[in-house]
């Protein structure tokens, strides 16, 4: 069965972003102009999946209000003739059909997306990590959309690590598809295992494609340290059953809950607008001059 829905858990509290994260949540840190979570909603739509459900906590009220219809700014934008900003501000009202439902209390990425279960059902669904940005011209999550949908497996997207990087990444003990060079059949995966204990190099990124069994298994999965229930335990659980499938990226992606990946993204997605990108070039050679 096709996927349709996404899930993006939102409920943490950015306190790698502290202190501008202590009134306005983490996701709506702007990158240029549109929020962090625009970019990743709008990744899920352009994947095809238009049913999108935020996972939220407290504080979190801004994220609503963002793809909401906000009724009296759109008045005034209509009155002083500010067409181009009135067409931006309703683009992200009719992005998707947006749906919201909190965590309650922060008990892991499980149980985040155990969350879901009512509002997903009985069907493959999405989840997309806020703080990962996928370049708009990738095209992963289609690709593992349809992966799932032909094989009926639980799809999750890695990437080549570096030996530092091996005990910051869930890592997968996997065997190469002898027909997809970029397809991995999973075993097992090991959270953040450092490079003397990683089965490989590959290591878990934000995407994932998950079969509705998934729920039973985040059901039965016991809470781990601080008491979270970790959704790598609950996949695991799948992948002894039957291998799942793995894709490797090899694309650009940013990871914008860590300081520098948010600064490189914030200025790699400058660089490409039409409207800032030559002078801000300029502004960049100018700097680069100076060190």
């Amino acid at each position: 069965m096709w996927a349709r829905k996404a899930v993006i858990p939102a409920a943490g509290l950015g306190t790698r972003f502290l202190p501008a994260t202590k009134a306005s949540p983490k996701e709506m840190l702007p990158l240029v102009d549109k929020p962090a979570i625009q970019y990743v909603v709008e990744e899920a739509v352009g994947a095809g999946l238009d049913d999108v459900l935020l996972v939220t906590g407290g504080g979190k009220r801004a994220l609503e209000d963002h793809f909401d219809h906000a009724v009296e700014l759109e008045r005034q934008l209509a009155a002083a003739g500010k067409e181009d900003l009135l067409a931006a501000v309703r683009a992200v009202n009719q992005l998707a059909a947006m749906h919201y439902v909190r965590q309650g209390r922060p008990l892991g990425l499980g149980h985040a997306v155990g969350c879901a279960r009512r509002h997903v059902g009985d069907e493959p669904f999405a989840v997309l990590l806020g703080d990962d940005l996928i370049g708009a011209e990738e095209r992963l999550l289609g690709r593992m959309v349809e992966l799932c949908d032909a094989t009926h497996r639980t799809v999750i997207a890695v990437m080549e690590c570096s030996d530092a990087e091996l005990d910051r990444y869930g890592v997968i003990d996997a065997e190469p598809d002898p027909h997809e060079p970029d397809v991995f059949h999973v075993r097992d995966m090991i959270e953040k295992p450092g490079k003397a204990n990683a089965p490989s190099s590959l290591g878990i990124i934000g995407r994932y494609v998950l079969t509705p069994d998934i729920f039973d298994h985040i059901s039965n999965t016991r809470p781990g340290r601080g008491g979270e229930i970790q959704l790598t335990d609950a996949m695991r659980a799948q992948a002894h059953t039957e291998p799942i499938r793995a894709v490797r990226f090899d694309g650009r992606r940013f990871d914008v809950g860590n300081k520098l990946d948010y600064l490189c993204a914030t200025v790699e997605l400058a660089i490409e607008r039409s409207d800032l990108g030559g002078q801000f070039r300029e502004f960049l050679t100018d700097v680069a001059k100076r060190l």
